[in-house]
């Protein structure tokens, strides 16, 4: 049983703002004699008797074999694959039990860049319209423009998203077929993603994104090995950002940011296993985005607004409860505990004409959500805390909960 340990994340702002910069890869290489962060190989038995400070640690572990092997069940989708992975090339049994042999997993990323690209390109064309607007130290004309087009066509995006969202859903247990992998590791690979989101200044979205790939991808497969946690982790990551920012990262940044550990071929070879398992359905309704839409309709003030968003991030770490709760409920209970932490009250009736939903189908996910908020302190990863620590998001996760919750 095993325990991830990785080394604070560093970085100085001139690199990040570097990053943004078309010169970005001559800056990097210059500053990167510095430890970069990394997930190690996890001992559970370490995990049980040691306590961690606050914050995430790291450490660096040694490259992974190449010639590892993944096997993959049914999804819930229409399609059925096991995936084997292999030094040259990639075997697919289909559903019908034909096998596909597909060259393309193994391409050399320096030399079949037009794939990539357009592999990228397919990705970022439906990239979200509604950007990270708590990103942004003032509102912009075309922010407010897209606000105002969510808004005229709330009801239809709304109804789309309650649609899709319950295709887009991880099961609850999937950790139940990946015997070397724990809800504390998922915990701390999370904790690590929202270092490297913070660092690259990429959107909130986008780890939302992340997430629910990572969570639906380990739920078509079994028998994950813990030492290909965080390839898979990164590998969500990068898609992720593909499909959302403007600029993401290049390939190289995500070697970097995981010290080396995994190669620019591995890389490719799991984002395009990622891609397959999940048959390219990238476009995943989320929390985030059912709870911007909820501020377009009901708009709050920005520290009820910055707090909820901070419950919503809280809510990623844990499976279980939140799993078993559609992303627009716990949207709505983020919301809900936001408005009542800051303004004693609760769901408006404004959002209970336009969701359909009453306060006590909320209230079950609620209560979770509270008791998330009160024990957020205590726990050992605090990168989502210190995030919301900042003026920026109107220090958020400095409020403190309410002791109890009025129908408890």
């Amino acid at each position: 049983m095993m325990n991830f340990t990785t080394n604070a994340l560093c970085g100085s702002h001139s690199r990040k703002e570097n990053i943004q910069s078309s010169g970005k890869t001559d800056a990097l290489q210059v500053q990167r004699s510095k430890q970069r962060t990394a997930l190690g190989v996890l001992s559970e038995n370490e995990w049980r008797g040691q306590s961690f400070s606050q914050g995430s640690q790291f450490s660096k572990h040694s490259s992974v074999s190449d010639s590892s092997h993944l096997n993959y069940i049914g999804c819930p989708s229409s399609s059925s694959y096991d995936v084997c992975v292999e030094e040259a090339c990639e075997v697919v049994l289909a559903a019908s039990g034909h096998e596909v042999v597909l060259d393309s997993y193994c391409f050399d990323p320096e030399n079949d860049a037009p794939q990539k690209e357009d592999t990228r390109l397919l990705l970022e064309l439906s990239a979200s319209s509604c950007q990270d607007a708590s990103m942004q130290s003032e509102p912009d004309e075309s922010l407010m423009s897209e606000a105002v087009l969510c808004v005229e066509y709330a009801e239809t995006i709304h109804q789309h998203l309650r649609d899709s969202e319950i295709r887009f859903r991880a099961s609850p247990g999937y950790l139940e077929n990946h015997p070397e992998i724990t809800s504390d590791m998922r915990v701390i690979l999370l904790d690590w993603l929202v270092e490297v989101i913070q660092e690259y200044r990429l959107n909130s979205e986008t780890l939302y994104l992340a997430v629910n790939y990572l969570d639906r991808f380990l739920s078509c497969t079994v028998h994950m090995k813990r030492s290909k946690l965080q390839l898979v982790g990164t590998a969500a990551l990068l898609i992720a950002a593909k499909y959302e920012e403007i600029s993401p990262p290049d390939l190289n940044e995500f070697v970097y940011i995981t010290d080396s550990t995994y190669t620019k071929r591995q890389l490719v070879r799991m984002e395009q296993i990622f891609l397959k398992v999940l048959d390219f359905k990238m476009a995943a309704p989320t929390t985030n985005q059912f709870l911007r839409l909820f501020m377009s309709i009901k708009p709050v003030g920005a520290n009820t607004e910055n707090l909820a968003f901070y419950l919503s991030e809280l809510s990623l770490l844990e499976m279980d409860p939140f799993l078993h709760y559609k992303p627009s409920i716990v949207a709505a209970a983020a919301y809900c505990l936001a408005t009542y932490t800051i303004n004693r009250s609760l769901w408006p009736d404004t959002l209970n004409a336009f969701t359909g939903y009453t306060v006590d189908e909320i209230v079950p996910c609620l209560i979770d959500l509270h008791k998330l908020h009160l024990s957020a302190e205590s726990y050992p990863q605090q990168a989502i805390r210190e995030k919301y620590k900042s003026s920026k998001y109107c220090h958020a996760s400095r409020v403190t909960p309410p002791a109890v919750l009025p129908f408890q």
